[in-house]
C-alpha cells in the first residue's frame, strides 16, 4: 500500500494515533493529581512530616506545567517520536528510584523529573495527535482527552490500591513500569503525520517570537483567558466535597458528587469534540464555559434540588473547555509551532495550578463559609469567557 494511502487526515492511520494517545494520556495527569493520597504513605515511608512531603509534590506540579511547557516551547524542533521515548526512558528509570532514596531531597529529585516527564509527554501528544486530523479533529482531541479525563477518575483510586496493598515502593514500581509501558508505546506511534510542517526556529528566534507574541493584546487576553478557564476548577476542587458535605450529603456522597464531575466530564469530552467539529472548536469552547458559569451559578441556591443540575452543568463544562483549548488556540497560532503553542498555555494552566488551590482553601478557612470561594470561582470562569472570546475574536499569524 502507498504512505500516502496510509497517511492521510482523518485515515485509519490516524485514528491509530489518537487512540494509542488516548491510553497514554491516562498516566499523564492523574497521577500528579493524586498527590493527596500520596501524603500519608510515603509520609509513614520514609519518616518525613506532611508538610516537608507538600513542598515535593510542590515541586512534581511546577515542573509538569511550568518545566514541561518550556520543554515544549524550546523543544518545538525535535522529533517528537524521540522526546516521548525520552519520558517513557525516564520513567521507566524513576520506576525503582525509591529503593535507593532515603531523604527529602532524594524524594523531590524524584518527583521532579517525574512531573517533567508525565508532563512533556502530555504537551506531546497534545499537540501532534491533533495535526493527523482534519475535519474529525474536535473529536479525535476528545478521544485523547477521554483518555486524560479517564486517568484523572482511575488514577486515584489505583495509587491508593496499591500504596496500600503492596507498599510505597512496591506500588510506586509497578504504576510506573506500566506509566513507561504506554509512554514507550506513544513514541512508537505518535509521530508527526509527513505533510505536516513543524518549526525549525532557534531558540534565539524562538525568543523574538515570544517576545512578539507576548507583546500582542490578542495574545495577552487568551494567555489569561485560557489561564482562568482551567483556575475556576481549581478552586472548585479545593472545596468542593466540603461544600458537598456542608449541604448534607455524607463524606462517602459529597466524594461522589464530586466524582460525578469527573464522570460527566468524560461523557462531555467526546461530546463536545463532535460539536466542534460542527459548530467550530471557538463556539464549542465558549458555550463549554457557559455551562460551567451556569453550574457554579446554582451553588449559591440553598435549595439541594439544584445540587445534581450544577454538578451536571459544571462537569459538561470542564469536559468541553479541557477538550477544546487546544484546538482552539491551534486555529488562532501558526500550527507549525505546535508544541510551542501548548507549552506556552500549558505554563498559563500552571501558573494558576500553583495559586488557586491555596486560595480556595484560605477563602473558606478565614471567612468561616463558602459564598466568598463560589464567588471566586464564578467570577474566574465569567472573567475566563469574556479574555477567551476576545482573544480569538480573529486568527493570529505571530
Amino acid at each position: 500500500m502507498r504512505t500516502d494511502d496510509q497517511e492521510r487526515p482523518d485515515g485509519r492511520r490516524s485514528w491509530l494515533v489518537a487512540i494509542v494517545g488516548a491510553v497514554a494520556m491516562v498516566f499523564t495527569f492523574g497521577t500528579p493529581l493524586s498527590y493527596g493520597i500520596f501524603r500519608e504513605p510515603f509520609s509513614d515511608a520514609f519518616g518525613v512530616s506532611p508538610l516537608a512531603l507538600s513542598g515535593v509534590f510542590a515541586v512534581m506540579l511546577f515542573t509538569f506545567f511550568i518545566g514541561s511547557g518550556l520543554v515544549g516551547v524550546f523543544g518545538t524542533r525535535l522529533d517528537s517520536r524521540l522526546v516521548l521515548l525520552a519520558c517513557s526512558l525516564v520513567t521507566g528509570l524513576l520506576a525503582p528510584a525509591l529503593y535507593l532514596v532515603e531523604s527529602i531531597a532524594g524524594l523531590a529529585v524524584v518527583f521532579a523529573f517525574l512531573g517533567l516527564a508525565l508532563g512533556t509527554a502530555f504537551v506531546l501528544l497534545a499537540s501532534v495527535v491533533p495535526r493527523w486530523f482534519d475535519r474529525r479533529r474536535g473529536a479525535a482531541t476528545g478521544l485523547i482527552f477521554v483518555g486524560n479525563g479517564l486517568g484523572l477518575t482511575v488514577l486515584p483510586p489505583i495509587w491508593q490500591f496499591v500504596l496500600a496493598e503492596l507498599g510505597v515502593r512496591p506500588g510506586f514500581l509497578l504504576v510506573m513500569s506500566v506509566t513507561a509501558v504506554a509512554f514507550l508505546l506513544a513514541g512508537l506511534v505518535c509521530r508527526r503525520p509527513r505533510w505536516a510542517e513543524q518549526s525549525t526556529a532557534t531558540a534565539g528566534e524562538l525568543l523574538e517570537w515570544l517576545a512578539r507574541l507576548g507583546g500582542t493584546r490578542t495574545f495577552q487576553l487568551l494567555f489569561v483567558g485560557i489561564a482562568l478557564s482551567f483556575a475556576w476548577y481549581q478552586l472548585l476542587a479545593a472545596y468542593a466535597v466540603d461544600l458537598f458535605a456542608h449541604r448534607g450529603l455524607t463524606e462517602a456522597g459529597a466524594s461522589a458528587a464530586f466524582g460525578l464531575i469527573g464522570g460527566v466530564s468524560i461523557i462531555s469530552r467526546i461530546g463536545s469534540g463532535y460539536l466542534a467539529d460542527v459548530v467550530g472548536s471557538r463556539r464549542a469552547f465558549l458555550a463549554s464555559l457557559t455551562a460551567a458559569a451556569a453550574g457554579i451559578g446554582l451553588l449559591f441556591a440553598p435549595a439541594d434540588s439544584m445540587l445534581p443540575i450544577a454538578i451536571f452543568l459544571i462537569g459538561l463544562g470542564l469536559g468541553g473547555s479541557a477538550t477544546l483549548y487546544i484546538p482552539l488556540v491551534m486555529t488562532i497560532y501558526s500550527p507549525e509551532k505546535d508544541t510551542a503553542i501548548v507549552g506556552v498555555f500549558n505554563i498559563a494552566i500552571g501558573v494558576t495550578a500553583l495559586a488557586m488551590p491555596p486560595l480556595g482553601t484560605a477563602s473558606v478557612a478565614y471567612t468561616g463559609s463558602f459564598t466568598i470561594a463560589i464567588a471566586l470561582t464564578f467570577a474566574a470562569v465569567l472573567v475566563g469567557l469574556w479574555s477567551t472570546a476576545a482573544g480569538t475574536a480573529r486568527p493570529s499569524h505571530v
